[in-house]
């Protein structure tokens, strides 16, 4: 008995000891409280608006569901530097998972719950982009190829969002195509093939004597493909980036006949 309750007690001292050596203990607590701020929100009867007369609680309802998964790269050095980032109340920056290189996925933030990682932005009819998505941020600096392993994770979780929330395969994109001229990310090395490939975007077929007709309209395929245009050349290089993985800011008669390839399978 004594036997037992010595290693009993050791468990215990060797799990206080891992809980204080936990670094992200005091942010754990924070979510924890914010989370209940929230929950009490909801609990309380709201006022009515000023059109309205009264308070009838409906029973047909549940959690509004994103629509749409945002993949950024880190630009920082180490996956411990980018969750320091996003627990620290100062750089208001958040993210719902944080993929490391060695395939570690970090989960964030509650997929119901509005990060801050998109900014200003809009992809298709969509233009408030932090509230409908889902956002991932790769350990990247931004001037290096991404790892399988890091890959893999990613296409798994993306299979998993997938499966839970239906999203539609168009919008499986990246911080570069919500936010064109004003982001770049996930870089030139990001490979959006290998995602479509598995269903998590679109891509075109082969291109080889495929010729646009006369009447084609660059900026309208763009839009149509979810392209904001107000800034035609920046909506042109994300194109590029996203599509043909160009970053010399051209376009020619090749740039054409893919988004004329991408626009017919849509």
């Amino acid at each position: 008995m004594l036997l037992h309750r010595f290693f009993l007690l050791l468990a215990i001292g060797f799990l206080a000891l891992a809980c204080n050596r936990n670094p992200y203990k005091a942010t754990n607590k924070s979510y924890r409280k914010q989370v209940k701020t929230l929950a009490k929100q909801l609990r309380q009867k709201p006022l009515p608006a000023n059109t309205a007369e009264g308070w009838v609680g409906t029973v047909n309802f549940n959690l509004r569901k994103p629509n749409i998964v945002v993949i950024h790269h880190t630009a920082q050095n180490s996956c411990d530097q980018t969750l320091q980032t996003f627990t620290k109340v100062r750089t208001q920056v958040s993210a719902h998972y944080v993929i490391c290189r060695d395939g570690k996925v970090q989960h964030m933030l509650n997929d119901y719950l509005r990060a801050w990682h998109a900014g200003s932005g809009s992809w298709g009819n969509i233009t408030d982009v932090n509230s409908s998505s889902i956002g991932i941020e790769l350990d990247n600096n931004g001037n290096e190829p991404f790892a399988p392993a890091q890959m893999d994770a990613l296409l798994s979780l993306l299979q998993t969002l997938r499966s839970n929330y239906n999203i539609p395969p168009a919008n499986f994109v990246g911080h570069c195509d919500v936010a064109p001229g004003r982001k770049t990310d996930p870089s030139v090395y990001f490979s959006w093939k290998q995602l479509a490939d598995k269903g998590f975007g679109i891509w075109y077929h082969d291109t080889t004597g495929l010729k646009p007709p006369a009447q084609f309209q660059d900026l309208q395929a763009l839009r149509i493909v979810g392209y904001s245009t107000r800034d035609s050349i920046a909506a042109r290089k994300a194109f590029a980036l996203h599509f043909m993985r160009d970053t010399t800011g051209l376009w020619t008669d090749q740039h054409r006949k893919v988004l004329y390839a991408l626009v017919q399978q849509l």
